[in-house]
């Protein structure tokens, strides 16, 4: 009798363990041909926009706004905007900014508020393909996507998703329709006072606002021009502008 349960269970977890490996492999598959996939072409949507969709949290009857716009019709002050906001190190690193991971747990081990320590890379990965949520399941997931676009993806794809799916306010998603909904002009036409007021928002989108600034969103702003300043526009040489 105990033969028997023994052989028993050796077949089930023979089945778990073939029927485990080819989620696995069909997960790889599906996800590296996604990934190369839109190496050329725009994607169509995001997870974070169906996500929301799905979730009705577009309040007073709104549509999601979603335009796809090439790079070479972005402002290069909007592309300095955002790296000097959310990644400085972006045109540098391998997808993962080590330095600011260690900063921000140690951070988190003071009993401080646990700051945001995610790359470009680690943005695009969460908001295009990854669902809401906080757990070592969907780190794992987001630094394999990283890992993948950052080895399959130039640094100027990177940077040009990312600033097609960001969520600039309620609903707006992307640079040309925040360009448009703020400025009533196009992304290509912006300032670099307009893309820095953009890039402010960016940590919240939701309850931060660049047609109607605050105090807090004016001087994150300045923070980001100066930064900006400082940068120059040579560090983003070879990524968004030509060397």
């Amino acid at each position: 009798m105990d033969y028997i349960l023994i052989g028993k269970r050796k077949r089930i977890l023979k089945r778990i363990s073939w029927f485990a490996a080819r989620i696995t492999l069909g997960f790889l598959l599906v996800s590296m041909v996604s990934v190369l996939l839109l190496k050329f072409i725009p994607p169509v949507t995001s997870a974070f926009m169906v996500a929301k969709i799905c979730k009705g949290g577009l309040s007073d009857g709104k549509q999601i706004r979603y335009h796809w716009v090439s790079w070479k019709n972005i402002s290069p002050s909007m592309a300095l905007a955002v790296v000097a906001a959310e990644d400085q190190k972006f045109p540098v690193h391998f997808g993962f900014d080590f330095g600011a991971i260690a900063d921000a747990l140690e951070e988190g081990e003071k009993g401080r508020r646990l700051r945001g320590a995610s790359t470009i890379s680690q943005q695009v990965a969460k908001n295009l393909f990854l669902w809401e949520g906080r757990s070592f399941l969907r780190k794992g997931v987001e630094a394999y996507f990283t890992v993948l676009m950052e080895a399959l993806w130039s640094k100027r794809r990177i940077l040009e998703i990312y600033l097609n799916i960001a969520e600039f306010g309620d609903g707006i998603y992307g640079v040309k329709a925040a360009a448009q909904n703020v400025f009533a002009k196009p992304p290509s036409e912006l300032t670099m006072r307009e893309s820095a007021l953009l890039a402010a928002v960016l940590p919240s989108p939701i309850t931060l606002k660049a047609a109607a600034p605050s105090a807090y969103v004016k001087g994150r702003a300045r923070r980001i021009e100066k930064q900006m300043r400082n940068l120059g526009s040579s560090h983003l040489k070879g990524i968004w502008i030509d060397p």
